[in-house]
């Protein structure tokens, strides 16, 4: 099954800018709730994924208080995790291995744009209802032969 079936397509992402500010960053994810976006740099590329762990150890380390977040460019917060991304025309099986350490995984097309993100819970629900079936399937099987 080819992943563009579970894309959460680019325009309803919440992504930042790769020139965003700390404070920026920040706030997006507060306002919307996550606990890590992608990075998207001016020409849509895919650029990494930030966590509230990078922006919270990156003020700890530096000794930084909210008050002088906004001086502070993202580019300069390392990423301590490298999500990858996946080809559009991926299938559900290169998801597996990605989804167990990733909450997402981003997606990009031909010319490595950014066009959106598969989430974890949806590849958990494909995989539920797929063994759900099976199960159902089997015991019709046994009903079927009077077992």
């Amino acid at each position: 099954m080819n992943i563009a079936f579970f894309l959460l397509p680019k325009q309803e992402v919440v992504c930042v800018p790769k020139s965003a500010t700390l404070r920026q960053t920040l706030e997006r994810m507060e306002h919307h709730r996550y606990t890590a976006v992608p990075i998207l740099d001016r020409e849509g590329l895919y650029v990494g994924t930030v966590t509230e762990g990078d922006l919270l150890w990156h003020m700890k380390n530096n000794d930084l208080s909210f008050d002088q977040v906004h001086k502070v460019k993202l580019t300069d917060v390392p990423l301590r995790v490298s999500n990858r991304a996946v080809h559009v025309d991926a299938n559900i099986r290169d998801l597996i291995s990605l989804v167990k350490t990733q909450n997402f995984v981003p997606v990009v097309d031909d010319m490595n744009r950014f066009i959106g993100i598969v989430r974890r819970s949806d590849i958990i629900d494909y995989c539920e209802k797929n063994m759900l079936a099976e199960e159902a399937s089997k015991q019709h099987a046994k009903f079927a032969l009077g077992q």
